[in-house]
């Protein structure tokens, strides 16, 4: 077996994840401060697989199914967004295969199937979309990565293959209470900033164009979906932890310095909150950037379409930097979710 200088190696590799790592817009420490919290939970899980000469085993929930409103994407299945985010995840293992040969994979844990009913895409199109994205990883030869769903799960699938049915099984196995939830996401400035933002997310998704009813209804709404949609995921992660005891835990949402999970973005942008499923690919100046459709059109961006089917935009225009016009409503301390409280609704 090839010899490797063990603490350089991991190290190399925690500084490739900290280049992408996201981070709450509104942390009060400093960048070296976190980095310093993060490598003391990630770098002896990196170690250990260097230590053996293993590869890498990384886990990241994602790719669950397209936002279902037309104003943050470009359609229902997988576009340029999601293209260049796999692209640049089998990219991040190959240039750690460049200094430690055993290299790097990703199991990506697409988990649309575990909160469909919660954020209104039927079982189907989520289907469709896992399906398409595997099309995607054989058409790229992503061979570092590879799709894990509800549907694989054996531990539950031996006993029904209904979605709604290993849903349940799913909370009844893994999941804490609602009441449990709400009261952890209280505990901490990062979980009361989830809460917000998958409240943000659910709201936005909801408020499709033919919507006549009233934004105050739909922020309730949106609020008792996110308590629910956050207890599926993290009955999601705990299955994980057992599938995967060893993996490093990616995550796409920003992360508490001190968790065992670590976020990262795929694709440049300003929101610290935004993925390529909830919105879209622009080429603005040359770089691919994400964004989110409506702002896209307000900048006057052009369709561009691949094989008849829309698939990112470009904006012609010179864009002094082009992150800095955008989410500007996310970044708004103003925006109506910043002051959303965790309600026993």
């Amino acid at each position: 077996m090839e010899r490797f200088d063990v603490e350089k190696v991991s190290n190399k590799i925690l500084n490739e994840l900290l280049q992408y790592r996201r981070r709450f817009p509104e942390s009060e420490h400093s960048l070296q401060y976190e980095e310093e919290k993060v490598s003391a939970v990630q770098l002896p899980r990196i170690h250990a697989f260097v230590q053996q000469g293993k590869p890498v085993e990384c886990i990241l929930p994602a790719f669950p199914t397209k936002s279902p409103n037309p104003r943050k994407v470009l359609g229902k299945m997988p576009d340029m967004a999601e293209k260049l985010s796999l692209i640049f995840l089998n990219s991040l293992c190959q240039r750690i295969q460049l200094y430690y040969p055993p290299g790097a994979n990703i199991v990506i844990c697409s988990d649309g199937h575990v909160f469909s009913d919660l954020i209104h895409v039927d079982d189907e199109t989520i289907t469709h979309y896992q399906l398409e994205i595997e099309k995607l990883l054989q058409e790229l030869g992503a061979t570092h990565l590879s799709v894990f769903n509800l549907g694989n799960v054996e531990s539950l699938t031996q006993y029904t293959s209904d979605y709604d049915q290993l849903r349940e099984l799913l909370v009844s196995r893994y999941a804490s209470s609602i009441e449990a939830i709400k009261e952890t996401l209280k505990e901490s400035e990062e979980g009361v900033q989830l809460y917000r933002a998958i409240t943000r997310f659910l709201y936005e998704d909801s408020l499709l164009p033919e919507y006549t009813g009233s934004k105050n209804a739909l922020q309730k709404d949106a609020r008792q979906r996110a308590v629910g949609v956050i207890q599926r995921s993290w009955a999601w992660g705990n299955l994980l932890a057992e599938q995967f005891p060893l993996a490093i835990r990616l995550s796409i949402h920003p992360q508490a310095v001190d968790s065992i999970k670590i976020g990262i973005h795929m694709m440049p942008t300003r929101d610290d909150w935004l993925t390529p499923w909830h919105g879209v690919a622009a080429n603005v100046n040359g770089q691919f950037v994400l964004m989110k459709s409506d702002e896209v059109k307000k900048m006057n961006g052009k369709l561009i379409e691949i094989r008849g089917v829309p698939s990112h935009y470009l904006i012609e225009k010179r864009v002094e930097d082009p992150l800095a016009e955008e989410t500007r409503s996310v970044d708004n301390p103003q925006t109506e979710f910043q002051a959303t409280t965790i309600q026993a609704e």
